[in-house]
């Protein structure tokens, strides 16, 4: 049966995009968009960067006016929680009181920042950065005069928070309980090079170590950080960023089967057919036979989203997009395309020392990843590459000279036997 109704949980990229594909592939029944934050839906990539150094403002996070749902008879819902999922009545139930049926559901409830499970993890000034509200309060004390800040994880996040904070002249050091920054991201060769340009900027990275708990004044304001070891870092400002976790518990009370997010089929949908889940809240099929991934991107969330809507459109095929991510720290742009996990071999190509190159990956010799910096053409090509499979051997990249645009220009993909 064809849906007349759908109600999207999550008014954060992935549920924006579901409404607004929907509507641009012609559907043309009811969409409710419901949203926890008092804001309409708004960018989070510029929340640990641009919007804390005033560079980029409220109006530049907005990713739709009001208008525009107008226009596109959304039905916005904004400072309101669903607290329940019916799934034999096809209906939510929300924390106002109200309640919406449906004849499909989006679940794209996003994540949430891990807690820091120490002592002195709920004082003053310690903060994660997730949502707009976190960023405001954060830039509130980032403007103002130096301050000692200790961001815990060297993650995305927090790396990018690092190189920010010690842009603004305030002094940083990094708690990391892995060997290397992002550890479970980069390769070794793009962690060690990255982890000396944050260095260089005078960011201090303490790697391999770990949090044992967070002092604080007799106020109730964090003052430091005790490592396991007993060193004591002073600290007036501490941001965690250890990771996220998704949000999942809803689909899990409804009874749909979770595990690390909400699990998905190929078409994105949950164990109950009439309900998707997209997004970081998403577990779905890929990175090898048999194996099931969850995504915490931008690109992730949008595409989904799309492939989601056409579904719901009567149309569609399998989610198969090739995943790609992009980092900007130290006034540098990071950009990854695949998934580099358990690679077996890495070439690089251009010239690390100045700041220009790309890593590729391979795993039992096919291409499997590309990590790029201040090489964009390198992403683009690589995006396409591991799209159509015509990607170059280990030893063609080794080759005097290679680059990924001369093979691209010499070798274009169109009517080429590939390796997929």
């Amino acid at each position: 049966m064809a849906a007349r109704s759908v109600a999207v949980i999550g008014a954060g990229q992935g549920g924006l995009e579901t409404a607004a594909a929907l509507r641009a592939k012609g559907f043309d029944g009811r969409i409710t968009l419901v949203g926890e934050e008092p804001v309409p839906p708004y960018q989070r990539p510029p929340l640990s960067k641009g919007f804390l150094t005033g560079a980029v403002g409220h109006v530049d996070l907005t990713l739709r006016t009001e208008s525009f749902f107008e226009s596109q008879d959304i039905d916005l819902v904004t400072g309101d929680r669903v607290c329940r999922i019916d799934l034999f009545r096809s209906r939510v139930e929300l924390a106002s009181g109200g309640r919406l049926d449906y004849d499909r559901l989006v679940l794209a409830t996003g994540s949430r920042p891990r807690v820091l499970p120490v002592p002195g993890a709920n004082l003053d000034g310690v903060l994660t950065l997730r949502t707009l509200a976190d960023a405001e309060e954060l830039r509130a004390l980032l403007d103002g005069p130096p301050r000692q800040v200790a961001v815990v994880g060297a993650g995305f996040v927090g790396l990018e928070l690092a190189s920010t904070a010690r842009a603004l002249g305030h002094e940083v050091t990094v708690v990391e309980a892995q060997p290397r920054v992002l550890a479970r991201a980069l390769t070794p060769q793009l962690s060690h090079w990255l982890a000396d340009r944050h260095r260089q900027q005078g960011v201090r990275l303490l790697m391999s170590s770990e949090v044992a708990a967070l002092s604080g004044s007799a106020s109730g304001r964090v003052e430091g950080v005790l490592l396991r070891d007993g060193t004591r870092l002073p600290a007036d400002l501490v941001v965690i960023g250890i990771g996220v976790l998704p949000r999942s518990e809803l689909a899990a009370d409804a009874g749909l089967l979770v595990g690390d997010g909400v699990l998905v089929d190929p078409w994105l949908r949950s164990s109950d057919r009439s309900v998707y889940a997209i997004g970081d809240c998403a577990r779905f099929p890929g990175g090898g036979p048999g194996r099931h991934i969850r995504l915490e991107s931008v690109q992730n969330a949008s595409d989904q989203a799309r492939c989601v809507a056409t579904a719901i459109c009567g149309g569609g095929a399998p989610y198969t997009a090739v995943p790609w991510f992009w980092s900007e720290q130290c006034a540098l742009r990071l950009q990854m395309a695949g998934l580099t996990a358990d690679h077996d071999e890495t070439v690089t190509v251009g010239h690390p020392d100045e700041g220009r190159f790309s890593v590729l990956c391979y795993r039992e010799g096919a291409l499997v990843g590309v990590e790029s910096v201040g090489r964009p053409a390198d992403h683009g090509i690589a995006r396409r590459l591991l799209t159509t499979g015509a990607w170059p051997s280990a030893d063609e990249a080794r080759t005097p000279g290679f680059t990924l645009k001369s093979f691209a220009v010499e070798r274009p993909s169109e009517g080429l036997p590939t390796h997929a």
